[in-house]
């Protein structure tokens, strides 16, 4: 089959044939050395991503980006979740590896977001098909080896008419290497200025191919090496450097006896702690560095915890090509991927009135390490951070894959059709195993009745003289007593130093997960009639797909016998029937005016046996006015599944971070009569005795916070909803693809995306629950159902979140891309630069007509950044053996509320804005763009070996101090570089 070529198709061919040459790929032109002079070329029919129909022709209506082979090894990130992240159009990460406190079955993993519109909304595939899901509808990136990569096709359009569910921002779709011949080695080893941060990858593959068929193995391992908060002035404090004495925890290392007039006493260094005299009113006010923290009675959790958490991987790929006739193969591929992910937090911050109902869990007045003289005769509450033992997670995750197709061609006349069946299994199972978090049963033994043995000069269990006293030791059925008002470091009898105690009190808890996708498919894709214009030409298909699984807590974590947060196993299935159907349309061609006019139509009907059934549509069409520039658009429909666990999760508990509109001092309610007017109503018809003028939200200790947001001392719920039905979206784009004939080499694409997703599957969150009820006033969201409030204190004292459908989310930009090829006597440059612009991207959470929906671009909410703009400008050179590679990657400015306008006014820049989506003053600080510089040099040494250094983020920038925390448990934005990273990288071709 012949056709005619031109420059713009040429572009496009070897944009995704041999990839682009930016940092993160350019756009849908790339430009190939030109031919001389136009002719008739053979070419072979080709998939892209975001059609099944297979075509010689490349140019697509829909905007895709090709990261190719090449590209992966001249930069220096060298995972696959590394290079996708830095797309431009990629959004802030829905869980970074600087949130070490998050939790549940996604640690460890990596997760896109195209559009910041959420991972769930972002399809991912290798080679056409589905990636395996978690029970959270995530698909995790980090599992796939970057070694097996041959290139990666990025559709930045909806495209849920030819994949199904979850294709509502984009699609990613990774194609993995095959038809490999030889063998390669490659060593990469780097890490942080530092000296700390290590990574390194080790990689093997080799390949056969001959007339019968092919076959290509790999294996990979993987390690990426801790980053300790306390390594880094920007996450050593709690509000970061320029504050280091703020947000420290009165829940400390050094205990406390609590629920006493005159506030909270600590024991006094090395003093005996069985006499009440020997305690201090506790001091809160912080250390003005982490090197003086025993000269306050607070602690600095940050200490202990991982900025950057620890990850090891070990991966096996297979591919094999078998003809079985001339125009008939079986196609197989198999993966195994196991990841290890640890993460590690702060010792519990255990307060002895948070378990065990209104009783607690107070030392009993019959304890020996109950303090002589403490005033009262009820039993002693307090409070103590097991610094001993920090906690930990281990979450270790095996993925397994296969896809097995017969595949082939055949004719009809002259015309060729191509089709393919077969089956996909992925499966993914995960064991956590977590330490550092204690029995509460044990705890009520360990600090009740103890005696001093006369015989064996030890402390133990039970009264003096009794019969049946508990056995003294650690095993199963022992008790061993504890004084948890004894500071951390200090020998003495009941000292958390014990490993013993420490294994009596923490028993090592284990989750597990499992998740599978099943699926059936079968294509076929073909011309039906050739016009006058080309080939009419058509995709079918039918596909089943079936995911299952469930995660169930530790046993002891279910019945809310530990601190671990308390959850209910999550169990289920779902099954869905589809069909699609899918068109090319050639209308105009090789005509003033109209060198090429068509369009494509595309439907798919989705059968749940959850929901139902959905039909979802797309319209797209080319239209080239002159050979060298492409006027494209589309317009789709489209649609998410609700998860398993968002109809059938077991519910958890969460100590969320949140902002209470009602604090008098940081909420709306210190600026806003109206919302202290709905703070105080709500406070009479529910019978509290606190002062509405006066309220304080309360942190973790009990202490009013110090900033905008603070953790909740007493954990909230979240469930699951079987109700739940589809999101919904219709997407837009409108773009221009120009390859200039007066200047060979130059491409430059320019494209318009809209997206709107309705009925949006809300991830309720406290602070939005609370700002509804008081800062907006809608009702239905202030009642029990929702959350309630300490009569007493007025602190939220229990708060239920689950996935509700409200609201909508709307989304516009622009991306333009350019890129420009050309040689010299100094050698050759590849020149490239990629951009994203948001116009808009704004949210509504509720369905209150009434609401003003919020905007998000340039703002950062604590969970999220939205940046405005997104930029990344690359320039290669080469000449001979020797090559280098620089990249800017650029992060527009963003504004975050103040910390405090009143105390801190040189950083509140933009106080006193008010707008009609919240209530109330809201004091804002703007923060300046940052840009990160990557540079590498290598040679093509004559040993047939390629060796190469570098440094990502060379000048060693850092981004802002940020206190709304975005994407991060630290001051600090989890997207942004945390340092300087140098790296070699040693490749051997045999």
């Amino acid at each position: 089959m012949t056709f005619k070529t031109t420059k713009l198709r040429d572009a496009i061919t070897f944009a995704l044939a041999v990839g682009s040459t930016a940092l993160v790929g350019a756009a849908g032109a790339q430009e190939a050395s030109a031919p001389a002079q136009k002719e008739a070329t053979t070419l072979d029919r080709i998939e892209v991503t975001g059609s099944r129909i297979r075509s010689v022709d490349v140019e697509t209506a829909q905007p895709v980006l090709s990261i190719s082979r090449q590209q992966i090894e001249k930069q220096g990130f060298k995972s696959v979740a590394d290079i996708l992240q830095n797309v431009t159009a990629a959004g802030t990460p829905a869980i970074t590896r600087s949130q070490p406190l998050s939790s549940g079955e996604q640690v460890g993993g990596t997760f896109i977001s195209l559009r910041d519109l959420g991972s769930q909304r972002t399809l991912i595939l290798i080679n056409g098909r589905r990636l395996g899901i978690s029970t959270t509808g995530q698909q995790d990136v980090s599992s796939i080896p970057a070694s097996v990569v041959e290139r990666i096709e990025i559709l930045k359009d909806g495209a849920s008419s030819i994949y199904g569910s979850d294709a509502m921002a984009g699609v990613v779709n990774i194609i993995t290497r095959t038809n490999f011949e030889g063998a390669q080695a490659n060593a990469y080893f780097g890490q942080y200025g530092e000296g700390d941060g290590t990574k390194e990858t080790y990689d093997f593959m080799i390949g056969f191919a001959g007339d019968r068929g092919s076959l290509t193995a790999a294996i990979e391992y993987s390690k990426e090496d801790e980053v300790w908060a306390k390594d880094r002035e920007f996450s050593r404090y709690p509000q970061g450097a320029t504050h280091p004495n703020r947000g420290w925890t009165p829940v400390s290392q050094w205990g406390g006896i609590t629920g006493i007039s005159g506030g909270t006493r600590v024991l006094n260094p090395g003093a005996d702690p069985r006499f009440y005299s020997n305690y201090h009113i506790a001091d809160a006010t912080s250390a003005a560095t982490a090197d003086d923290i025993a000269d306050a009675d607070v602690s600095n959790s940050n200490l202990q915890m991982h900025l950057i958490n620890p990850i090891e991987r070990k991966s096996i790929f297979v591919d094999g090509l078998l003809n079985i006739t001339d125009n008939v193969r079986f196609r197989t591929n198999f993966a195994y991927n196991n990841r290890i992910a640890t993460r590690q937090i702060a010792g519990y911050p255990y307060q002895s009135t948070a378990f065990n109902g209104a009783a607690g869990t107070p030392i009993q007045r019959t304890s020996y390490f109950a303090p002589v003289g403490t005033p009262g005769t009820a039993p002693i509450s307090f409070l103590r951070r097991t610094w001993e033992v920090p906690r930990t997670t281990e979450s270790d995750l095996d993925t397994f894959r296969f896809v097995g197709s017969i595949e082939g061609t055949f004719s009809l006349g002259d015309k060729f059709y191509d089709w393919d069946a077969g089956y996909l299994y992925n499966e993914n199972k995960l064991v956590q195993t977590s330490n550092g978090n204690l029995s509460i049963p044990r705890v009520l033994q360990a600090v009740g009745p103890s005696f001093l043995n006369p015989t064996t000069g030890r402390v133990e269990c039970g009264t003096l003289g009794a019969a049946n006293n508990p056995q003294y030791g650690s095993g199963v059925g022992q008790c061993m007593p504890w004084n948890p008002l004894l500071r951390q470091g200090q020998a003495g009898q009941g000292s958390l130093d014990n490993p013993e105690l420490q294994r009596f009190l923490m028993p090592e808890g284990h989750a597990t997960g499992r998740t599978k996708t099943t699926s059936y498919f079968a294509n076929l894709t073909g011309p039906i009639v050739t016009l006058p214009a080309g080939d009419l030409a058509f995709a079918v298909g039918y596909e089943y797909r079936k995911e299952e699984g469930g995660f169930s807590p530790d046993a002891q974590d279910q019945t809310g016998s530990t601190t671990n947060l308390a959850g209910g196993p999550t169990s289920g299935s779902y099954d869905v029937n589809e069909v699609y159907a899918e068109l090319n349309v050639p209308i105009l061609a090789d005509m003033a005016g109209a060198r090429e006019l068509s369009v494509s139509l595309a439907s798919r009907y989705s059968d749940f046996n959850t929901f139902g059934n959905t039909t979802n549509s797309k319209f797209g069409f080319k239209w080239k006015p002159i050979d060298s520039l492409l006027v494209r658009g589309t317009w789709a429909e489209g649609f998410r599944a609700p998860t398993i666990n968002d109809l059938y999760g077991g519910g958890s508990q969460t100590f969320d971070t949140f902002a209470d509109p009602c604090d008098t001092r940081f909420g709306s309610a210190s600026s806003d009569p109206a919302v202290l007017a709905r703070c105080e109503a709500y406070r009479v018809a529910n019978g509290g005795t606190y002062n509405s003028a006066t309220y304080r939200q309360q942190a973790q200790g009990g202490v009013p916070t110090t900033g905008v947001t603070a953790q909740t001392p007493t954990p909230f719920f979240s469930g699951s909803n079987d109700q739940l039905s589809p999101e919904t979206s219709t997407s837009k784009t409108l773009g221009l693809v120009w390859s200039p004939g007066f200047l060979d080499g130059l491409n430059v694409s320019l494209d318009w995306w809209w997206i709107k997703i309705e009925n949006t599957i809300v991830a309720d969150t406290a602070t939005q629950i609370l700002n509804d009820c008081f800062g907006r006033g809608v009702t239905e969201r202030c009642t029990s159902a929702f959350f309630t409030r300490d009569p007493n204190s007025g602190i939220v004292n229990q708060l239920r979140r689950s996935p509700i459908n409200a609201g909508f989310v709307e989304a516009e930009g622009f991306d333009f891309e350019a890129s420009y090829r050309f040689e010299t006597q100094i050698g050759k440059f590849d020149v490239s630069w990629q951009n994203t612009y948001v116009s808009k991207n704004i949210f509504k959470s509720t369905t209150n007509p009434n609401d003003v929906p919020q905007p998000t671009v340039g703002i950062s909410s604590g969970q999220d950044i939205n940046f405005r703009i997104r930029s990344n400008l690359n320039v290669m050179w080469e000449k001979g053996p020797w090559g280098i590679t620089y990249g800017a990657r650029y992060y527009s400015g963003v504004k975050e509320q103040c910390l405090s306008n009143t105390q801190y006014p040189s950083e509140c820049d933009t106080p006193d804005q008010r707008a009609p989506w919240y209530a109330g003053r809201r004091d804002y600080n703007k923060l300046g763009s940052n840009t990160f510089h990557d540079v590498q040099f290598r040679f093509e040494a004559p040993w047939n070996a390629t060796v190469a250094i570098g440094a990502n983020n060379v000048f060693n920038h850092l981004g802002p101090q940020m206190y709304s925390q975005p994407n991060s448990n630290f001051a600090y934005s989890g997207t942004f570089d945390i340092g300087r990273f140098v790296y070699m990288k040693y490749q051997q071709r045999f």
